[in-house]
């Protein structure tokens, strides 16, 4: 048998150049995160089962279990858990309410709407995932750089900055949080609570937030939205409604030709019995029964649907394809017709060229029977249609809007007619549940602030209330967790313990020691904060923390110190993700609408990263009593 002694340098030898390795990889992108985060574990494994790291007693600290734990942390379960309650609260249009309020009061200020913007974007994102956050703001920040002809890429990158600045404020604002935190417990240590570092937080919030709103827009370049992006916002359906009686568009009244109260929807006809009426539309109001087309984009349709998604839903013919329909509506159950069932996504397609719809109109393919989605509106290039949706031939090149379940629209990806535009796939807001999903919210957060139950178990019970409630199912909520995180996470929390099992973290503790020897820990907490801050935008924030915390623990009791500090600079550090699109998934979201080049973030994120550094060696000696 090999002497612990000798074997313990190669065991770590052998880690550290694992984790080398690992890093490179993901840094150079060379393999997919997924493949890259299975093979660490893989090795790790095979590594640890030949050589096993044996304690006192003689047990293996490595072993399978162990090794394989971070699948059923604690922390893992909770940031997953977390996904779910965000996707719910933006499925019910929670935050749409919210963010139209910002709107309102912001209709002529520029300053005071790019202010009152990032501040509120901060606000969200301390007890929201920051993802769901910046996807709700960056077409509200779009109109109004419009609005005050300004170029979106002045603007856009500062909701991504200012919501990671927000996620440094709670336990919960970060899944990076988390993971220190839980990391902690693993330790020995204790345990972070819901505000315990909410007010350094808000100290670096505020620090970066004067930043972002004075200096940053005049380092971000002027530049155009790409090509793209902007058609795809600007793209303009033709749809029809049916007014049904009882609903708010009934005694709807045109004011100078228009309709004003269906704010960005034009309407181009009216047809009442036999009567087709064009505009200006004078002294005729609404009435139910009436059949309205109309243009607007896909988010203005989406605002005209809340509530009463049937308006959208064109009317066939009577007794059209009826014995399609019934085996369509059978595959749901009670009658339910594919298109209505609990769910419901929107997507769009285009027809091929070549395709058999050509010449077509939907009566005819009888598209919603084929497959089980309807139609809500066409796009065509060459002009604005005037008729029914469902009478128009349709021609190659035109975009459907469509809407559907989930696995119905998955199944068009083999279809030769048309072609599914995989990032057009968006689920249908259902506002009936608005309240239910914000008191279950509301309880999560208020349950895990005051410590009743670990966030672990608020999170998981408020996912799990999501999915009772109705207001997801189960299969939403299974396509809402990351497979990039479970195995990221997994991955981290694997080296994580190896590291402390092996002595890693303590040898990196004594050598950081070493080399800072003489200074007092308040210059090496700063260190510390800044090797890590300059880490994370190589490597991910998830991996930086779990793989750091250990490492933290070990230099706060070599220098004799508390252990909250150095872990507190673990969680703002790791977030410091400023200077790089692949440091935050959301640097990712804002990089194609914005036009960002890699530079922009380093020339942007960097004075950032510094600025939060200065501002943390500043403040949080001082504030956990570290001599400077």
């Amino acid at each position: 048998m090999i002497d612990p002694a000798l074997l313990a340098p190669f065991q770590m030898g052998v880690l550290f150049l694992l984790i080398v390795v690992a890093l490179t990889v993901l840094a150079t992108e060379a393999l997919s995160i997924e493949l890259t985060a299975l093979a660490v574990i893989a090795a790790l494994m095979l590594f640890f089962h030949f050589f096993p790291v044996l304690g006192p007693g003689g047990g293996d600290l490595l072993d399978l279990r162990r090794l394989f734990s971070g699948f059923a942390n604690p922390a893992l379960m909770a940031v997953l858990a977390l996904l779910v309650l965000g996707e719910g609260l933006t499925r019910t249009g929670v935050l749409d309410d919210a963010a139209n309020t910002v709107i309102h009061f912001t209709r002529q200020n520029r300053a005071f709407a790019i202010a009152l913007m990032l501040v509120v974007v901060v606000a969200f994102s301390a007890v929201l995932n920051n993802i769901p956050v910046v996807v709700l703001f960056i077409p509200i920040m779009q109109a109004l750089t419009r609005r005050f002809r300004q170029s979106p890429s002045r603007y856009l990158m500062l909701l991504s900055f200012a919501s990671v600045l927000g996620g440094m404020t709670t336990l919960i604002g970060s899944s990076t949080n988390l993971l220190v935190s839980l990391e902690l417990d693993d330790l020995g240590e204790e345990p972070f609570g819901f505000f315990d570092f909410t007010i350094p937080g808000l100290v670096l919030a505020g620090t970066g937030l004067l930043y972002l709103f004075f200096v940053a827009p005049r380092l971000l370049p002027d530049r155009a939205p790409l090509a793209g992006v902007v058609e795809e916002r600007s793209r303009h359906f033709v749809a029809q409604i049916s007014v049904p009686p009882g609903s708010r568009l009934v005694g709807l009244r045109p004011v100078g030709g228009i309709f004003p109260d269906l704010k960005n929807i034009t309407v181009l006809m009216i047809q009442r019995g036999e009567r087709a009426m064009v505009p200006p539309f004078e002294d005729l109001p609404l009435e139910a029964g009436d059949l309205v087309i109309i243009a607007a984009t896909r988010q203005a349709l989406g605002e005209l649907a809340k509530g009463e998604p049937e308006l959208l839903h064109p009317e066939l013919m009577a007794n059209a394809y009826r014995s399609d329909g019934d085996d369509a509506e059978a595959d749901t159950g009670g009658g339910r017709a594919p298109w209505t069932a609990p769910g419901q996504i929107q997507a769009e397609v285009m027809v091929r060229p070549e395709s058999e719809l050509v010449g077509r109109t939907l009566e005819e393919i009888g598209f919603r029977y084929r497959h089980h989605c309807i139609v809500l509106g066409i796009e065509r290039r060459s002009r604005m249609l005037r008729e029914r949706i469902t009478r128009i031939p349709l021609k190659d090149g035109d975009v459907l809007l469509i809407q559907g379940r989930p696995e119905d629209i998955d199944h068009l990806r083999g279809e030769r007619s048309v072609v599914l535009m995989e990032w057009s796939r968006q689920p249908l807001v259902t506002p009936e549940h608005k309240r239910n999903a914000a008191l279950i919210f509301l309880a999560v957060i208020v349950t895990s602030s005051f410590g009743v139950v670990p966030i672990a178990l608020a999170a998981f019970c408020g996912a799990t209330a999501m999915i009772a409630a109705g207001i997801l199912t189960l299969n939403d909520a299974i396509r809402v967790l990351d497979r990039k995180i479970v195995l990221t996470i997994a991955m981290a929390l694997a080296l994580g313990a190896a590291m402390q099992e092996t002595g890693g973290a303590t040898f990196l503790a004594e050598l950081l020691e070493g080399a800072m020897e003489g200074a007092k820990p308040g210059h090496v907490l700063s260190a510390f904060f800044l090797l890590l801050a300059l880490l994370s935008n190589v490597l991910s924030t998830k991996a930086t923390a779990v793989l750091f915390t250990p490492i933290a623990v070990d230099l706060a009791h070599v220098l004799g110190v508390p252990v909250e500090p150095f872990a507190v600079a673990v969680i703002f550090a790791s977030n410091c993700s400023f200077a790089s699109p692949i440091g935050y998934q959301t640097n990712l979201v804002v990089m194609t609408p914005g036009n960002y080049r890699f530079m922009d973030f380093v020339k942007v994120g960097t004075p950032l990263i510094l600025l939060v550094w200065i501002a943390f060696t500043l403040f949080a000696p001082w504030y956990y009593g570290l001599p400077l």
